[in-house]
């Protein structure tokens, strides 16, 4: 049926990327869509139905189906389908099927070929060469600055609890955030006026500072929806602030979020918070490969599939850690643990060993450091228990080198930076990709600024490890080919990991440590470094462009071989690319080599 126009515009304005259109361009859109309703499991489309639009979600949920019936992805509302790599020749080659009641907008193909030649926001949306649709309204996906409904209702500690609840009455609010000046120091909640004033009979001219709960949890406006969602699950929690360089800029709510296709992740995240057995939370990790096949086949960008698939990891440790302390009493000292690696620099894909160590307050004595051995036992065979295998090098927890207090690691990295040999390039490399997992953060956050400053300003240093990151190399071959593995099980395949991924993370390391820049996740220092002008920017520009294409290829095919019943491996054949996918990527790696030549052009300028 036909579908009031004017009635589509505010739905349209959240929608991207109609949102960019020009508004007489967004009526006219609006008014070339039509409306279709789709009762429960009622097929919209089925594969080898020729389509004559694409589909926009209005309300509901949709499944999109492989023909043999498996699951590429689960929509909800603004969500689009149908579109490039959903057909072939105007043919569909997926299956769409309403989950529940569904209402349906459909743009006819020849007004949205024309939105594609006309304006580039189209093109670049529905075009990027993802294999099916972009969800690009995922809360997942989605900045938590973005999901910020309303500027932050705040009141000062000497405030009385009968004001605010007052305020919190009048502003239809369930939490209150306490700042001095623009800082932070606490919230508090309807439930904290419930359970620590009305239940013990507090006087209301107290100040809400006697029933804030101090210092919480925060998160940026750079932070991803999904982080919400994660902390809210794990911590059970329902209001988290948003601060931006220690000023309040926002609050969030569950009552802000809408349910997405981020909950399958989020549900993840929460069984593995709730775990009472390592065999529940294995049982857990095994749903990972599924989840990574709906990510990218969903068109899901790498960074934050990879994002989602390390905060699962994330939260197996830290409910492993609880396990630990459960079965050997409170821990002594203070002490915190770390991962590095893919985990550290949360870029997990479907396939990924362990890499992890414990900082330890000084105060720990010999009998302490008993106690964290057994404690770095249990957490490590639980991980392995799960599918993160030991470390091959035993880059773990469980080898006393590297479970030690915080004097000793000091030492470490100042032998590291002052004396510069094979082994400490290696070991350098390893340990600036560090991020807290479980602990007191705060163990690590002084050594990582000294050991940024005192590293940044050692030029020798700088020069070794510029030399150690080149030693990983791009499979260029001669006559545009690929350099493929000689033999052995991965004969004529390339390592899309080493050779292919590897490459750009150490120098992502090597910008952030020219830099100094504390972030530890490789697009965020390739991002950075173009910011601050460590690359030019057009070399950045096309390296981050070659990391995208290099990093999805390697999903893409782990996506592959998990539908095909195998494991997950980063060992691909030339031959399972097309001639376009094999141009473009021996393309992506060319940038890559040339990225190097230059940061050895840079060492060179250095020693």
């Amino acid at each position: 049926m036909e579908l009031d126009a004017s009635g589509l515009l505010p739905f349209l304005e959240t929608v991207h990327p109609y949102d960019s259109l020009p508004r007489d361009e967004m009526a006219r859109v609006a008014a070339s869509f039509s409306r279709r309703h789709y009762d429960d499991t009622v097929v919209i489309y089925s594969a080898g139905q020729p389509l004559d639009g694409i589909f926009l979600i209005l309300e509901g949920s949709v499944e999109v189906l492989e023909p043999s019936g498996g699951l590429v992805s689960l929509l909800g509302p603004r969500n689009s389908f149908g579109e490039r790599g959903m057909m072939r020749d105007g043919i569909a080659v997926t299956t769409a099927r309403a989950t529940e009641g569904a209402e349906i907008l459909m743009l006819p193909q020849a007004e949205f070929r024309r939105l594609i030649a006309t304006y580039p926001a189209f093109e670049r949306f529905f075009h990027r060469g993802r294999q099916h649709e972009n969800r690009e309204a995922d809360i997942s996906t989605r900045k938590v600055g973005d999901l910020i409904a309303r500027a932050p209702i705040a009141v000062a500690p000497t405030t009385t609890i009968r004001e605010g609840a007052e305020i919190m009455r009048d502003a239809h609010i369930s939490c209150l955030a306490i700042v001095e000046g623009d800082r932070l120091v606490g919230i508090v909640t309807a439930r904290d006026f419930t359970n620590k004033v009305l239940a013990e009979g507090m006087d209301p001219g107290t100040p809400v500072s006697a029933v804030m709960a101090k210092d919480p949890m925060v998160l940026s406006p750079d932070s991803l929806g999904s982080d919400v969602l994660n902390r809210m699950l794990e911590h059970r929690i329902g209001h988290l602030p948003v601060v931006d360089d220690g000023k309040l800029v926002g609050m969030i709510t569950q009552t802000d979020l809408t349910r997405f296709q981020a909950v399958s992740s989020a549900l993840l995240v929460r069984d593995a918070a709730t775990a009472q057995t390592v065999a529940e939370l294995a049982e857990n990790t095994a749903r990972i490969p599924r989840l990574l096949v709906q990510l990218v086949g969903g068109g899901t960008a790498h960074e934050v599939v990879t994002r989602l698939i390390t905060d699962i990891a994330d939260t197996v440790t830290r409910r492993l850690l609880a396990m630990a302390e459960a079965e050997l009493g409170p821990a002594p000292v203070p002490y915190l643990w770390l991962a590095c690696g893919s985990q550290g620099r949360q870029e997990q894909t479907g396939v990924s060993d362990q890499d992890n160590c414990l900082m330890i307050d000084d105060a720990a004595t010999d009998a302490d450091m008993a106690y964290f051995a057994a404690l770095a036992k249990i957490v490590s065979d639980g991980l392995n228990d799960c599918g993160y295998v030991y470390c091959p090098g035993d880059m773990m927890a469980t080898n006393p080198q590297w479970c030690q207090p915080v004097r000793v690691w000091r030492e470490y990295f100042r032998k590291w930076v002052a004396t510069p040999d094979p082994m400490a390039q290696m070991l350098a490399s390893v340990m600036f990709d560090l991020r807290p997992i479980g602990g007191t953060a705060s163990l690590h956050t002084e050594l990582q600024a000294e050991v940024l400053h005192n590293a940044t300003r050692n030029s020798i240093f700088v020069a070794h490890m510029i030399s150690n990151s080149l030693k990983h190399t791009p499979p260029l071959g001669l006559l545009r080919g690929f350099a493929t593995i000689r033999s052995g099980e991965h004969k004529n395949h390339i390592d899309l990991k080493m050779n292919g991924v590897v490459p750009v993370v150490d120098l992502g390391r090597i910008y952030a440590l020219i830099g100094a820049f504390d972030v530890v996740n490789t697009r965020q220092r390739l991002e950075a470094a173009a910011e601050a002008g460590v690359t030019s920017p057009g070399g950045a520009r096309d390296l981050i462009e070659a990391y995208d294409l290099i990093a999805e290829t390697r999903l893409e095919h782990q996506i592959r071989r998990v539908k095909a019943g195998e494991r997950p491996d980063n060992f691909i054949a030339p031959s399972e690319l097309s001639d376009f996918e094999r141009s473009h990527l021996r393309d992506a790696f060319v940038v890559v080599r040339t990225m190097q030549s230059a940061v050895g052009s840079t060492r060179g300028a250095r020693s």
